[in-house]
């Protein structure tokens, strides 16, 4: 057994089917009296049905997150807290809400809750990525902790099969850099291994039978160990490749991290055996980057960097930006081997 260290995070989680109905009970819990509540502008109309259900313990409605978190639109909903005298934060949404919510909190430390709609995951973790001039950065800080989520699987059934793929997806991204993150523990890696069993095997099942609510509860529970595992322990290169390309080309956050998945697990193949066999068997493969491949081809919508519209300059842009301040990584980070990465995936090449 390696020696290791584990920290929990402080988050009071409340999982189950019709879990929603707890949100005031858990706004009340917190402390808030008005909250700003928080979407993206295509989730509008499920913001305001949980305004009207929370009744005055609504200050506003900002519907209007976006991906990567903007600064500007951060400046906007800050605006908005202030006219409304806001003493909270209720994110309803993804990755893009609850991002939006967490760069509120670290400039105000007001209190958050919330109700994810996908697998994003980042309601369990300190870390917040914001977008300025095309550059996205990211920081790791307690302030943005959110203090509660409320997973409720109703609230994800209605995603589209072109959504819950790619979103699934990046929460398997989470623990697979969790196998193998400069952090990682036993504990850690229990989860991240039950997490992408949960996630690999419930995903397939949404995509063919929409209507089984058993598979979207199984993701749910995925995406949630998912979260803690990228809170705890960490990210190396898969993350900071979906970072550059997602914050300079504005490609989207979940597809390209579906994508990118298989070829970032290919390029720590050798360096992490033991991350890769737990990954192989929580997907009943024989190899870690060919199962994950295989379940790409299945969930993502865009099945090669080509068919995002970049351009081999664009790859040479990407690799030289990936390894300025390069994170952790298992395998040394280079121009020349990530440059092959992404080679590969812009090809649609098996990893």
């Amino acid at each position: 057994m390696m020696p290791f260290t584990y920290k929990a995070l402080p988050s009071h989680v409340t999982f189950g089917r019709g879990s929603r109905a707890k949100i005031s009970q858990e706004l009340d819990r917190l402390g808030i009296t008005r909250a700003i509540i928080l979407s993206t502008p295509g989730q509008a109309p499920l913001a305001d049905e949980i305004a009207r259900e929370i009744g005055k313990r609504a200050a506003t409605l900002f519907p209007g997150a976006a991906m990567h978190t903007p600064v500007d639109i951060t400046a906007s909903a800050l605006a908005a807290v202030s006219s409304s005298k806001a003493d909270g934060i209720l994110s309803v949404g993804g990755g893009s809400t609850i991002g939006l919510g967490k760069a509120i909190a670290l400039r105000t430390d007001l209190r958050q809750l919330v109700v994810p709609t996908t697998f994003a995951g980042s309601e369990m973790t300190p870390i917040i990525g914001q977008t300025e001039n095309g550059v996205k950065t990211t920081q790791k800080t307690m302030r943005v902790l959110p203090e509660a989520a409320i997973y409720d699987p109703d609230m994800v059934v209605s995603l589209p099969g072109r959504v819950a793929g790619p979103s699934g997806m990046n929460a398997i991204a989470h623990s697979v850099e969790a196998l193998y993150a400069e952090e990682t523990n036993p504990v850690i890696s229990m989860m991240a291994e039950e997490s992408i069993r949960a996630l690999g095997h419930a995903l397939p099942r949404i995509l063919d039978q929409p209507n089984e609510t058993e598979a979207w509860t199984d993701a749910v529970y995925g995406a949630f160990l998912a979260g803690i595992c990228l809170g705890s322990v960490g990210m190396a290169l898969h993350h900071k490749i979906c970072h550059t390309l997602g914050g300079t080309f504005d490609l989207p956050h979940a597809d390209i991290h579906c994508l990118m998945l298989p070829y970032s697990a290919a390029y720590n193949r050798a360096a992490a055996p033991d991350a890769m066999a737990r990954i192989a068997k929580a997907l009943d493969g024989d190899d870690g980057p060919a199962a994950l491949y295989e379940l790409m081809l299945k969930t993502a919508t865009k099945k090669s960097l080509r068919e995002f519209g970049l351009s081999e300059a664009d790859l040479d842009k990407a690799a030289e930006m990936a390894v300025k301040n390069p994170y952790y990584n298992p395998r040394p980070v280079t121009k020349e081997g990530v440059r092959g990465m992404l080679q590969a995936a812009y090809d649609g090449h098996v990893p």
